[in-house]
């Protein structure tokens, strides 16, 4: 009511553009289920692991969602547009279209508009969500495996919470005291140290976490095991934060950098890798180019559904040769990412493998290239079985 007759899109382009909505969206979906179901199973042993809750859980796997999404989003884009557009040739509704007077040009429109739509999603996720969920991720991570206390209390199993520490629980009572426990403290080789005691409890104190012991021995050796002394205690503190701060870490990867970390990243320390600032440049441009991926996929799925004899083989052919070319076009853009963290001036290829697949399919758009393509194809195969 508000908007100018003359700036709305014509009912057909609002057709085509909500029989594209629904595919693409299924296929994205689809495929982030899969995949994140995949990479989920990397965090449940972490969570298991160290008794955490299943909402913990689920939050963690929710934070990996923006990094998958930057792959997927473009893929499912395609897979969704190409069979939306493929079903509408089926039922005969784009040759009504063009019957009608809807012109190839006009079928772009929507398919365009949805492109944007899900290159706009994918650049947020990569510059904004991306690295913010994989920093949130990281820090939750190290909370979890920091907290010492939640790693110790599985019964009857000896367990290594952190690098020197051996602890071993013996019965874990529904109030949450601890019956037997074994404490090997083995970070000074020479001089290890053992603490034995009846009962505990775990507590968390304003100074960190504590595992309070109760009747008891300390037993330590000295002279690499010469000689063993032995303590008696009623109540024994054990300080459990003395071995979560050796698991800090303090260094971003490249997937926790915002844009401008990744161009002029700032290191507290010399980074392990000599090639870090060349895998961040090339880091940098891959997530400004991997959304222009959206744009050349919606011109080669047009030009699959729309160019070309409408034979049956002909047709099937088209679609398979089209769904190759853009895998392996998405597969030589990651082969071009790992390149230029080799050499940085190759980084504009990540610019041009898009850029060149969109061009070829508007090309084909004009009916030359792939109709070319498949008449080679169909003349060889005769020659070829004679």
């Amino acid at each position: 009511s508000g908007m100018p007759a003359n700036a709305r899109l014509p009912r057909l382009s609002n057709y085509v553009l909500r029989q594209l909505a629904g595919p693409i969206a299924l296929f994205c979906f689809l495929l982030t289920g899969v995949v994140w179901l995949s990479q989920s199973l990397r965090l449940l042993d972490l969570v298991i692991n160290r008794g955490q809750s299943a909402p913990t859980f689920i939050y963690l796997t929710l934070l990996v969602l923006p990094s998958l999404l930057v792959i997927i989003l473009p893929i499912g884009f395609f897979a969704g547009a190409l069979y939306g557009l493929h079903k509408l040739n089926a039922d005969s509704e784009l040759v009504v279209m063009q019957a009608s007077g809807f012109s190839r040009v006009q079928l772009g429109i929507p398919v365009m508009i949805a492109a944007v739509a899900v290159m706009a999603l994918t650049y947020l996720c990569s510059l904004y969500l991306m690295p913010l969920g994989q920093r949130t991720m990281r820090a939750a991570v190290l909370d979890i495996r920091a907290d010492i206390g939640a790693a110790m209390l599985s019964e009857g199993a000896f367990n290594t919470p952190a690098d020197g520490l051996t602890v071993f629980i013996r019965e874990l009572a529904p109030d949450g005291h601890i019956r037997g426990i074994l404490v090997h403290d083995n970070r000074d080789a020479k001089r290890p140290t053992t603490y034995i005691a009846e009962s505990g409890v775990l507590a968390q104190t304003s100074g960190g976490g504590r595992l309070i012991m109760m009747d008891g021995t300390v037993e330590q050796a000295n002279g690499n095991g010469a000689q063993l002394s032995v303590l008696k205690f009623s109540r024994y503190v054990f300080d459990l934060d003395q071995f979560s701060g050796q698991q800090r870490q303090s260094q971003l990867e490249a997937s926790d950098r915002y844009l401008s970390e990744l161009f002029w990243p700032h290191f507290e320390t010399p980074p392990k890798n000599r090639n870090a600032i060349n895998i961040f440049f090339a880091e940098g441009h891959n997530r400004l180019a991997a959304p222009l991926y959206c744009i050349a996929f919606a011109l080669l799925a047009l030009a699959a559904v729309t160019s070309g004899r409408r034979q049956r083989g002909a047709y099937a052919l088209r679609l398979a040769i089209a769904a190759m070319f853009a895998a392996v076009l998405r597969i030589v853009g990651y082969g071009a990412q790992s390149m230029a963290a080799r050499n940085p001036s190759l980084v504009f290829l990540l610019y041009l493998i898009p850029i060149a697949g969109g061009a070829l399919a508007l090309i084909d758009l004009q009916g030359t290239l792939l109709p070319n393509l498949l008449e080679r194809l169909r003349g060889s195969t005769p020659a070829a079985a004679t």
